[in-house]
C-alpha cells in the first residue's frame, strides 16, 4: 500500500537567524514548518538585508523545505477601532508580507483581530478593508495571507466560520488569501472533532461556509481546555480535552492529504523532546 502523503512540521525557533529555522526543521524531518521573521511582541520592525535572504534561500534549497508559514505579531489588530492601534496593525502586516514576500516564504497567518466592543460587522468590514488597502499597495507581494480560526475569547473574530468567510468575501484579492485552521481554536469555539461523527459535521460545515479549496494550512494543537471554552490553550496531541482519535482521523483524511499540519504543542517539561514526541506520535497514525 502506498503511504500518505504527510506534510508535518512544528513552529521552530529563528534564534541565530531565519535560516536556522529550516535548519532546525530538516534535524526534524519535517517537510514543512513556521517561524517568525521578527520579534512577535513588539511593534520594532526588521528590514530583512539582501545577505539573509541569501543565506535563507541557501537553506531552502540544502533543506529542500517548501512548505514554510510565517506568523504574524500577536499584536496585530485590523479590527482596532482606535486609529493609532489600527495604524501599527496594519504597517506590521504589510511589512510582514513584504518580507516573508522577499523570503519567498508561501504563506503569512494572522488572527483576524478583535472588535473590542466595536461590533462584529464593524470588526469585520476594518478587517477586509486594510487587507484590501495592503494588497492594492503592494501589487509585488507573492505571500498568501491566511486567517487563522480562533477560539472566540473576548471579543475576537474568526471563531466562527461565518465570520471568516464574511472577511474572505469582502477581500478582492482571493487569490492572494486563505484560511489556517487550528484545532484547538475550533474545538474552543465550540466545533467538535472528538468522533468520527462530529468530525465529519465539522468538516462538512467548512466545506459548505469557506470550502476546502481555501484550506492551506492547519495547526494541529491539542487543548487544555473543555469544548466551547473559547479559551486557547494548547496541549500535546492526544493528551487533552480533544483526544486522540481527531488527530487520527485529520491525518487520514483524503481532502487534507496534501495540506501542510504544523504542530505549536508546548515544548518544554520534564526534559523531553515534546516536539519530536508528538510529530511521531501523528507520523505513526499515517502508517
Amino acid at each position: 500500500m502506498k503511504k500518505r502523503t504527510c506534510i508535518l512540521g512544528a513552529h521552530f525557533s529563528i534564534s541565530g537567524g531565519l535560516h536556522e529555522a529550516l535548519y532546525e526543521a530538516k534535524r526534524y524531518d519535517c517537510p514543512a514548518l513556521q517561524m517568525f521573521t521578527r520579534t512577535s511582541r513588539s511593534w520594532r520592525e526588521r528590514i530583512v538585508s539582501d545577505k539573509e535572504i541569501e543565506v535563507f534561500k541557501k537553506a531552502r534549497q540544502e533543506t529542500g523545505i517548501k512548505d514554510i508559514a510565517a506568523h504574524a505579531s500577536y499584536l496585530i489588530n485590523l479590527a482596532a477601532p482606535d486609529s493609532e492601534n489600527h495604524f501599527l496593525s496594519r504597517k506590521a502586516l504589510e511589512q510582514e508580507l513584504i518580507r516573508s514576500s522577499a523570503l519567498e516564504i508561501p504563506f503569512v497567518v494572522l488572527h483576524p483581530g478583535s472588535h473590542l466592543g466595536n461590533g462584529e460587522k464593524k470588526g469585520i468590514d476594518r478587517i477586509s478593508e486594510s487587507i484590501n488597502g495592503i494588497f492594492e499597495k503592494n501589487q509585488e507581494i507573492k505571500t498568501r495571507l491566511l486567517l487563522e480560526t480562533t477560539s472566540g475569547q473576548g471579543s475576537g473574530i474568526g471563531h466562527s466560520f461565518e465570520q471568516l468567510h464574511a472577511i474572505i468575501e469582502k477581500i478582492n484579492r482571493k487569490d492572494k488569501t486563505g484560511v489556517c485552521l487550528d484545532t484547538c481554536h475550533i474545538f474552543a469555539a465550540g466545533y467538535d472533532i472528538r468522533t468520527e461523527e462530529s468530525y465529519l459535521e465539522t468538516t462538512d460545515l467548512f466545506d459548505k461556509i469557506i470550502g476546502f479549496e481555501k484550506l492551506f494550512l492547519i495547526h494541529l494543537n491539542d487543548s487544555k481546555k473543555g469544548l466551547g471554552s473559547h479559551i486557547d490553550r494548547h496541549e500535546h496531541i492526544g493528551k487533552g480535552e480533544i483526544g486522540i482519535d481527531a488527530f487520527r482521523l485529520i491525518m487520514n483524511d483524503k481532502h487534507l492529504a496534501g495540506i501542510p499540519k504544523i504542530i505549536e504543542t508546548p515544548k518544554t517539561g520534564g526534559g523531553k523532546d515534546w516536539d519530536r514526541i508528538n510529530l511521531r506520535k501523528l507520523r505513526l497514525m499515517t502508517l
